[in-house]
């Protein structure tokens, strides 16, 4: 686009000015008027106006948020209507500059945030530049979102009886994975609340019967809280069965003998029981919690005591032993004094496993006593002279109120009543096996006990001193290996043990010994058999077995000739020493016969 001056191009104005120098000065400015003739010969030229630079406006925003357009487009005039051209300096890297209109726009991301500094934006005629700056813009991140509240639903139980759980655990989330605490006002006091999930729980008690009110359970992001609306909850009473005592107590006592007497209760819910008692005579006492009645009159307290009642409390109904009375006689002479009994059973037992209690009697006149017992087991002797109960449980159970009593001639006394509980328990595995105690270097060597659990439990093995040229199974107990010369020696406090995982067994400590390999021999002959025991031809011997070793009664290493008629064979390989053998035939059936007499040889 060419510039004009006074509303004509530069081009248009040159060529005017060549038209009027050929004309004499006479042109048409295009006004449609006459320019006044020149009194020269030649006509003067006009000067040019002097230009007026162009004027620029705006004030571009000073910041822009991330992912929001920014834009900006400044406001030019230029008085000559000159054709105006616009550039930028300093432009930040996520915006684009229209030369045309001067016009900055776009549109920043994460990555640019921060800072532009000494921007410019600056317009020209072609010959005068005016300008809007430096100035910046700051690209800032995105506002965080608003909070979202979390939300909390769940529908309360509004009632629980007592002695059973409450429980109620609400439903929460939050739209924004804040992290949650939970908080309550008028929590009941018997029960728990947890501030990281909000579940309320408890088990009431009778004492708790009533009910709670205006429970309210919230929940809050730290921001926000949200509350579910208030709720009550009934402690209600179950349906109570009446407790039931029996007994019968003695109607006499003596002065200075103890007078003891225990109930037996128990209330079919479970609760617990509490004793109380009328017309208590004034020598003795009531134990409250167990109901004995115990005391020891003397001799100012002789005289009957009448309508003493025991009673039995579950807290809510009541149940009493007919009245009885209690007659205080003087003691007799001479006075025979009461035996004492004391010890403490075992409460608990092991089926296979021995059971025993023996308690320790006396009795202060030197009387004979006897024992008894109540609610013996049925797997148990009792006797009756030392009042030793024992026995063997085969099963598992529990047996309840067994009392040992001990009496002289007319008094008695009696351990507190107790219950002996049989579990099964663990019984310890077996293990049995004869190792061999010698090898020869370069023979294998194998030893694998026998073991076994009365109570099926897998079993594992273990070894202590093992020779070094052996391995071990953990797993079957085999101990095997070949020595080599350089093994030659005695392995002593070999042990192998099994173990059920709780208990274990073990064989006896044994010692093997390597010797040297030889070539010494040894050549047997023998008459091969030819009848049975019975008299009867043999028809179906099929071999041998040698068997030696280095005593006559440890024969542990064995030869086996599978030739019937062989009558000779020589055993290689012994060592130096003395060596012993024996000679038995077998028949196809594999029936041995008894073993030869012994022969030896001495291998130098």
């Amino acid at each position: 686009m060419i510039p004009t001056i006074f509303g004509k191009t530069f081009l248009q104005r040159a060529l005017l000015a060549v038209i009027a120098a050929s004309l004499g000065g006479c042109f048409d400015s295009g006004s449609g008027e006459q320019p006044p003739a020149s009194s020269g010969a030649d006509n003067p030229t006009l000067p040019e106006p002097a230009n007026q630079p162009p004027e620029v406006d705006g004030i571009p925003a000073p910041s822009v948020t991330v992912g929001e357009v920014y834009s900006f487009e400044p406001e030019a005039l230029d008085a000559d209507d000159d054709y105006l051209e616009y550039f930028i300096t300093n432009k930040p890297s996520w915006a684009t500059f229209d030369t045309e209109t001067g016009t900055l726009t776009g549109t920043p991301t994460d990555t640019n945030i921060g800072e532009s500094e000494d921007i410019t934006i600056s317009v020209t005629d072609g010959r005068d530049t005016r300008s809007i700056g430096p100035f910046k813009i700051k690209v800032n991140d995105r506002p965080p979102p608003p909070n979202a509240p979390p939300t909390i639903s769940g529908t309360p139980p509004t009632s629980v009886i007592v002695g059973q759980q409450y429980l109620f655990l609400p439903t929460y989330s939050d739209p924004d994975g804040d992290r949650l605490r939970f908080s309550i006002s008028n929590r009941p006091s018997w029960a728990n609340f947890s501030t990281a999930s909000g579940q309320l729980r408890g088990t009431p008690t009778a004492a708790n019967e009533a009910t709670f009110s205006n429970i309210r359970i919230s929940v809050s992001d730290g921001t926000n809280t949200v509350t579910l609306p208030a709720f009550s909850i009934q402690v209600r009473g179950i349906d109570n069965e009446s407790p039931v005592i029996s007994g019968t107590p003695a109607t006499t006592a003596q002065v200075g003998a103890q007078y003891l007497f225990t109930p037996e209760a128990s209330d079919p819910d479970g609760d617990i029981l509490v004793y109380s008692i009328k017309n208590l005579p004034r020598w003795a006492t009531l134990n409250a919690q167990t109901g004995v009645l115990s005391g020891t009159p003397t001799a100012a307290d002789i005289g009957p005591y009448s309508n003493v009642s025991i009673s039995v409390s579950d807290g809510r109904m009541t149940a009493a032993l007919p009245a009885f009375s209690i007659e205080v006689g003087a003691a007799p002479a001479p006075t025979n004094r009461a035996p004492t009994i004391s010890g403490t059973p075992a409460t608990t037992a092991t089926v296979g496993a021995a059971y025993s209690f023996r308690p320790d009697a006396n009795d202060p006149d030197g009387n004979t006593l006897a024992f008894a017992i109540e609610n013996r087991p049925s797997w148990a002797a009792f006797n009756t002279s030392t009042g030793a109960l024992t026995g063997t449980p085969t099963v598992a159970g529990a047996y309840s109120g067994i009392r040992i009593t001990v009496r002289d001639s007319s008094l008695s006394a009696s351990l507190p009543a107790f219950s002996i509980t049989v579990g099964t328990g663990n019984r310890a595995p077996t293990i049995s096996g004869t190792p061999a105690t010698t090898v020869s270097a370069g023979s294998a060597y194998s030893f694998r006990p026998t073991a076994s659990d009365p109570d099926g439990n897998t079993l594992t093995y273990s070894i202590s001193n093992r020779p070094s040229w052996a391995t071990f199974d953990g797993s079957t107990g085999q101990l095997s290996g070949t020595p080599s010369s350089a093994n030659a020696g005695t392995y002593s406090n070999i042990a192998i043990s099994v173990s059920d995982g709780t208990l274990s067994a073990s064989l006896t400590t044994f010692a093997i010994t390597v010797v040297q390999a030889s070539n010494g021999s040894a050549t047997l002959s023998w008459t091969p058999p030819t009848q049975n025991t019975d008299g009867t031809s043999l028809t179906d011997l099929a071999g041998y077995r040698i068997v030696y070793g280095r005593t006559a009664s440890s024969l542990d290493q064995t030869v086996q000739v599978a030739n019937a008629g062989t009558s000779a064979y020589t055993v290689t390989g012994l060592s130096s020493g003395l060596w012993y053998f024996r000679v038995k035939a077998y028949n196809s059936s594999g029936v041995e016969s008894d073993l030869s007499a012994a022969g030896s040889k001495n291998i130098p």
